[in-house]
Order: structure tokens, then C-alpha cells, then sequence
């Protein structure tokens, strides 16, 4: 059976990190709910995409608009099994919101799976949810993550409920390991990944 997830993005969240699980999460079965505050269904958000060409840092360039497809003044997280959260520039103003730090509180208190990447453990920060955990996330945000209580690593890693990785290029098998929380059948060495029925 299809999970109903919910994904919390903003304006100018990194492309990849919002399209990628997006659409695969669709596409082995699962219902995706990509909400941001003080938006509604229909609206979109401005993604940007982020490159690594070797500077001390990201380049970042627009993206595309994405559209949202549920109101996130309209939700009862009680009604989610998982949570997505992806990165870029959003979270650091996404973070502010009390909306979204009660959401994230409930997933963690529920003991519900998370999938978190590059900027997106800055909400989990402010949320005071990831202390004991052993995570990773963007490297320029280890000591926030630090800082809240967590243990770091340098790789895409599960710990209990929550699954991190430090960027896109993560991508892989950061959604691989989230959807071995969510209950999928997945088949790192052939690509081959199905839903359960």
C-alpha cells in the first residue's frame, strides 16, 4: 500500500532536492502533499538550483516553478505516515514559522519517518528533534546540526526514524534508504525498485 507523505518546501528550496523525490515517490505508488506556509494548492514556489564547480561554495541559479498541491493551513500532519524536507535556501526562513516546526515535532514524536537533505536539517534544529541522533546534512550547516545534539557522519546514513544526506548527488541512495523505512521493496544492485502492494 502507497504512503501519504508530506513534503514541506519553500521559495527558492533546491530544484533536484524537491522534483526528484517528488516524482519518484509517485511513481512507485506512494501520495505526495508539497506544502508551503502562507500558500495554498495551485500556487507555486520558485526553486533554485544549486551546482558544485569546484568553488569554495554552491552556485546558485533559478530553477523552475513548482507547484504546490495541497494547503499547508489545510493539513493534519496526524494523517501523513512520512515527512520529506528538502533543502536549499528555504529552510533557513521555513524554520521561523511555528506551522512547520509543530509539524516536524509531531513526525519525530510519532516516530514516523523523515527524509532530510543538505539544508533541510536546519528546521530539524530549530525543532529541537534530532538530539542523539547520528546524521549528516550540508557540511556548512554541521554545527547548527552540532549544536542541536546530533552526531555527524560524512554519508547518507539511517538513524531510526530519520534518514540525512549532505546534497543532491546524495540522491541515490538517500531515497533508497528512505523508502526501506517507508516499507518498499528496494534492489540496490539492479535499480529495480518497486512498491509494496
Amino acid at each position: 500500500m502507497g504512503k501519504n507523505i508530506l513534503m514541506i518546501v519553500g521559495d527558492f528550496g533546491e530544484d533536484y532536492e524537491i522534483m526528484v523525490p517528488f516524482q519518484t515517490l509517485q511513481t512507485v505508488g506512494h501520495e505526495v502533499d508539497a506544502v508551503c506556509p502562507e500558500k495554498e494548492a495551485g500556487d507555486t514556489i520558485k526553486t533554485a538550483i544549486h551546482d558544485f564547480r569546484g568553488d569554495q561554495t554552491y552556485l546558485e541559479e533559478r530553477g523552475h516553478n513548482f507547484e504546490l498541491n495541497a494547503t499547508m493551513a489545510e493539513i493534519d500532519p496526524e494523517t501523513y505516515d512520512a515527512l520529506v524536507v528538502p533543502g536549499g535556501r528555504a529552510p533557513e526562513y521555513l524554520r521561523t514559522y511555528d506551522s512547520v516546526i509543530e509539524t516536524v515535532q509531531h513526525f519525530f514524536e510519532a516516530d514516523k519517518p523523515v527524509a532530510a537533505l543538505c539544508h533541510g536539517p536546519q528546521i530539524l534544529a530549530a525543532a529541537g528533534v534530532l538530539d542523539g541522533y547520528e546524521m549528516t546534512a550540508y557540511p556548512a550547516v554541521r554545527a547548527e546540526c552540532e549544536a542541536a545534539g546530533c552526531s555527524w557522519v560524512d554519508e547518507v546514513t539511517t538513524d531510526g526514524n530519520l534518514v540525512t544526506g549532505q546534497a543532491w548527488p546524495d540522491h541515490p541512495e538517500w531515497v533508497a534508504q528512505f523508502m526501506d523505512l517507508l516499507g518498499d521493496e528496494v534492489s540496490h544492485g539492479d535499480a529495480a525498485i518497486a512498491a509494496d502492494d
